[in-house]
């Protein structure tokens, strides 16, 4: 790992203890039960979404789900009903809500921007953190410079919800919008790397898609947490078969790493939009799955991991999304004798978090999952940051009722088919990891020597998320410079 200029690390040093900052290591995230007791103290008077630096020790599946002065308990996740998504399979979804800004992003923004503190490598009386994305990367980025006292940037397509802008700005981040929605990823990169030569002594790029910060933290921290959930709810002989999420980052896909290394027979997919098949058909286009990116496959990825390609219609997660939030559809919903409280708990599903379940659905048919298989997922954040789309699908497709809850229940989840997926050969992972060249190493820079050493090194990428070890020695080291950590031990 790369170690940056002494007087640079003495700078971040200095802030941190001008800023009251302690930041958390990898392990503590995993088990908040080895958090100093003073610090969860401190965390009684705090609210979840304060710009509080103790908030750092909320990065964690684990915080007691409420607002304000909450603590820490098991992992937050529900478990879908049959009745609801009509296949036998358990599916098990971890819920993002519950981390500071809503979403577990802050999670995957931790890593790239702790690593240069630490190192020397990031001077936050003098850098500013750019955050490319399409939306929660972004806002989990701006949310993790505040509490460690730096200056950040947010880069994100124009189409995105009004709620993230809002509250961006809120966060006094600089915001530059780019053109087009979340399938415009290439603008908000162009955009970035332009920012960076105008300003190449103050501008830092953390993009999520080639940081390995990224699927680290989620490999440390996700992939345990589902372990943790599936030992909590197994009965007999479930097995631990499908893991489900959407490509976007690839972040979220390196828990994926970490279960296939627990549990060797479980099947992982990776989803995107059918309006962009870019692992399924090289193919391109637009979408409305606000969360995922496309049109490239991140650096960060372990096609090789990968056991399935789903592609999902965005059409789907859009009669879904009114489905589980309009009062008819939730009328419908109970008559189905689902549970009042499980319907009020479909809020914390957003709108990659709809396509997650839609995922989980297919793969469970395709697979013939049955009550023992347990297929894991996650809601990246919930309806909070996407209540605008309801007034908006209100305005253009007018009132939602009961008929039309029924319909979209029965044609878009009990008849969900299996189109649109593809079982992975050696030689569909071949072509899809051959994609990250015309990204990568024409358009970003990277060399063809790595890639290659990505495709025929069968420990490359368990080497770079196995990484999190030494930086929690680099954190350690970096709290013990800064002092303040004495205090609470």
């Amino acid at each position: 790992m790369s170690v940056g200029n002494e007087d640079v690390l003495k700078r971040a040093i200095e802030r941190a203890r001008e800023k009251n900052i302690i930041i958390p290591t990898y392990e503590e995230m995993r088990y908040p039960e080895k958090i100093p007791q003073k610090i969860k103290d401190e965390l009684k008077n705090i609210g979840l979404w304060d710009l509080h630096p103790r908030n750092l020790f909320r990065i964690t599946w684990k915080n007691e789900p409420k607002k304000f002065g909450g603590n820490f308990d098991g992992v937050n996740f529900i478990e879908f009903p049959k009745e609801l998504t009509g296949v036998s399979a358990r599916i098990i979804m971890l819920i993002g809500k519950w981390f500071p800004t809503g979403s577990h992003k802050v999670g995957a923004t931790f890593g790239p921007l702790v690593s240069l503190l630490v190192t020397g490598q990031f001077d936050p009386t003098k850098h500013k953190a750019l955050w490319p994305s399409t939306g929660n990367y972004c806002r989990g980025g701006v949310y993790d410079s505040n509490l460690l006292g730096c200056r950040s940037i947010a880069v994100l397509p124009e189409g995105m919800s009004k709620e993230r802008f809002e509250w961006l700005k809120s966060m006094g981040a600089e915001i530059y919008p780019t053109p087009g929605s979340e399938s415009n990823v290439k603008e908000v990169f162009d955009k970035s790397e332009e920012l960076k030569k105008f300003y190449p002594d103050e501008v830092v790029v953390l993009n999520q898609f080639d940081d390995f910060g990224n699927p680290t933290w989620h490999y440390a921290v996700t992939g345990p947490a589902m372990e943790e959930v599936f030992n909590q709810i197994k009965k007999g002989n479930d097995r631990l078969s499908g893991l489900f999420l959407t490509q976007g980052s690839a972040g979220t896909l390196g828990s994926g790493n970490y279960l296939k290394e627990k549990f060797p027979n479980i099947k992982v997919a990776a989803g995107e939009a059918l309006q962009c098949p870019t692992l399924l058909l090289n193919g391109y286009g637009v979408h409305r799955i606000e969360g995922i990116g496309d049109k490239h496959v991140p650096w960060v990825m372990d096609i090789r991991n990968l056991d399935m390609v789903v592609d999902i219609d965005d059409e789907d997660c859009i009669r879904v999304l009114r489905l589980f939030n309009e009062k008819n559809g939730k009328v419908f919903l109970k008559n189905l004798k689902i549970s009042e409280d499980f319907i009020d708990n479909l809020e914390l599903l957003g709108i990659s978090s709809i396509a997650n379940l839609i995922g989980s659905i297919k793969i469970s048919k395709y697979y013939n999952f049955n009550e023992n298989d347990v297929v894991m997922t996650v809601a990246t954040d919930s309806m909070e940051l996407y209540k605008s789309r309801i007034i908006e699908l209100h305005e253009e497709r007018g009132e939602y009722n009961i008929n039309q809850a029924e319909k979209d229940y029965e044609n878009v989840i009990i008849s969900q088919n299996i189109n649109w997926m593809l079982e992975l050969s050696y030689y569909d992972k071949r072509r899809i990891h051959n994609l990250k060249y015309f990204t990568w190493v024409e358009q970003r820079g990277k060399s063809v020597e790595e890639l290659e050493e990505q495709w025929k090194n069968e420990n490359y990428f368990k080497d770079k998320f196995n990484s999190y070890n030494k930086w929690d020695e680099l954190i350690r080291e970096f709290n013990k410079k800064v002092g303040l950590i004495n205090n609470y031990l």
